[in-house]
C-alpha cells in the first residue's frame, strides 16, 4: 500500500511501508510452541523436544538479529498521520491476541495429559510463558490508545496472563516517572534483574491498584466495582483457569499460575534493560526534565523488532506515547542496547556479563558523570570508586 501526502511545499511525497506484511511475523510464537507438541508426538514422545520454545526465544531469534542486522529507516514524517490512521496495523495487532491464548491453551492441555519429567515442565514453563509475556506488549500498545475498542481489546490481551494491573501503572505511573529514581520499573545501574524484580513486582502491582482506587474515587465508586479495569482483567483470567482446570484437572492449577509469573517476569525482565541506569534531571524547581528520547535504551534489530512490533524503538514511544508501532522513529546519538531485547534478557540473566557490556555504556552515556546515572543504592559507594567520583549518585 502507498501512503501519499503533500508537504508544505506542495511538492507530493510517496510511501510504501516494506514491513506492512512482516508485522505478522508475530505468529511465529504460536506456532513454535504448537509444532512443538506435534514434533513431540511424532518423535514417539520424547521430551527433549520441548526445549525448543526456549531455544526459539534465547537462541534462535538473538542469532536471527545478529544474522539480519538493523534497519534505522524512518518512514517520512509527511505520511505519518496517513500511517497512523491506517486500521491495518490495529488489526495486526488484535490478530496476535486469539493466538496467545490457543498457545496457552494448547500448553495446558498438553502438561495435564502427557508423562512429562519435572525438567521438561520447567523449560515448557520458561519457553511458552516468555513467549506469552508478548500479549502484554500487545495490551501495552493498545492500553495508550483512547478509544473504547482498542482499550477492550488491551485488556484482552493482558487476559492471556492475568497482568490486569499493568495498563493502570504503565500509563499512569511508569510513563510518569520513568527514567527516575521514584519509579519502580526504571532499572538502576549495579542493581541486577532479580533485585529489579523483587522491587518492581510488587511496585506494579500496588502502584496500579493506587492509581485505579483513585481513578474510581473521582468518580465516586467504591474499589470493588464492576467498572474496576484491574478486576475486569482479573475475571477473565479466572474464568479462563477455572474452565482449564474443570477440562484437564486440578493438576494444572500450579503450571498455571506458574506461567503467568513467568510471563509477568518476562515483562520484568523487559523494563530492566529499557531504562536501564538511565536519569533524568532535576531542575532548579524540582520537578524532572521532560522524558527525551536519550532517556530509553534503543535498538533497531530487524527481526525481534517485528515478532515485537516495535516496542524495541522505546526511545521514541516514551518520548511520544500516542505515537502508533507503525509510525516509531530512530534517531541518531540514541543510547543502543547490544542486540534485540531476546538477546538482552539472556545477558541480563548473567548478572556479571551485563554489567561488563551495559555499565560502561551506561557512563559513556552520561559523559563519565556518575551523578547523572541512576545508580542502585547499594551499589553506590563501590561504582562510585571504579568511576573515580565521590559524589553522591543519585539514589532514591
Amino acid at each position: 500500500m502507498q501512503f501519499t501526502a503533500t508537504k508544505e511545499d506542495g511538492s507530493q511525497v510517496s510511501y510504501r511501508d516494506g514491513k506492512r506484511w512482516l508485522w505478522f511475523t508475530g505468529h511465529l510464537f504460536v506456532l513454535v510452541p504448537i509444532l512443538t507438541f506435534l514434533l513431540y508426538f511424532v518423535l514417539e514422545k520424547n521430551p527433549a523436544v520441548v526445549l525448543i520454545p526456549f531455544l526459539f526465544v534465547f537462541a534462535f531469534i538473538p542469532f536471527m538479529d545478529w544474522i539480519v542486522g538493523e534497519d534505522p529507516h524512518n518512514p517520512p514524517e509527511d505520511v505519518v498521520p496517513a500511517m497512523s490512521a491506517d486500521k491495518f496495523y490495529d488489526q495486526v495487532a488484535y490478530s496476535h491476541i486469539p493466538l496467545h491464548y490457543i498457545m496457552f491453551i494448547a500448553t495446558v492441555w498438553f502438561v495435564g495429559t502427557q508423562d512429562l519429567p519435572v525438567w521438561a515442565i520447567i523449560m515448557l514453563l520458561l519457553g511458552v510463558g516468555t513467549l506469552n509475556g508478548n500479549a502484554i506488549n500487545l495490551g501495552h500498545e493498545l492500553g495508550h490508545k483512547t478509544d473504547k475498542l482498542n482499550r477492550f481489546m488491551a485488556k484482552m490481551a493482558l487476559g492471556v496472563v492475568g497482568y490486569g494491573h499493568f495498563t493502570v501503572e504503565h500509563n499512569r505511573g511508569h510513563h510518569v516517572h520513568v527514567s527516575t529514581p521514584e519509579d519502580c520499573a526504571s532499572g538502576r545501574m549495579g542493581e541486577s534483574v532479580y533485585a529489579f524484580a523483587l522491587r518492581e513486582l510488587p511496585g506494579a502491582f500496588k502502584g496500579g491498584w493506587a492509581h485505579e482506587a483513585k481513578r474510581l474515587r473521582n468518580k465516586g465508586l467504591p474499589l470493588f466495582h464492576w467498572e474496576n479495569e484491574i478486576l475486569q482483567v482479573y475475571a477473565l483470567t479466572t474464568v479462563i483457569a477455572l474452565a482449564l482446570v474443570a477440562w484437564v484437572g486440578w493438576a494444572v492449577l500450579p503450571f498455571i499460575i506458574a506461567h503467568h509469573f513467568i510471563s509477568w517476569y518476562g515483562l520484568t525482565q523487559v523494563n530492566y534493560i529499557e531504562h536501564y541506569g538511565l536519569l533524568r534531571q532535576k531542575r532548579e524547581n524540582g520537578k524532572y526534565e521532560p522524558c527525551q528520547p536519550h532517556h530509553s535504551w534503543n535498538t533497531n534489530h530487524i527481526v525481534s523488532n517485528l515478532t515485537q512490533i516495535h516496542l524495541q524503538r522505546h526511545s521514541d514511544h516514551h518520548a511520544n506515547p500516542m505515537r502508533p508501532y507503525q509510525a516509531l522513529r530512530n534517531f541518531p546519538d540514541l543510547p543502543r542496547l547490544p542486540s534485540g531485547y531476546p538477546g538482552c534478557l539472556a545477558l541480563a540473566a548473567i548478572p556479571p556479563l551485563w554489567f561488563k557490556t551495559m555499565d560502561p555504556k551506561v557512563m559513556t552515556w552520561a559523559k563519565g558523570d556518575i551523578t547523572r546515572v541512576n545508580v542502585c543504592p547499594k551499589a553506590k559507594e563501590r561504582l562510585c570508586q571504579r568511576y573515580g567520583q565521590t559524589e553522591n549518585a543519585a539514589t532514591a
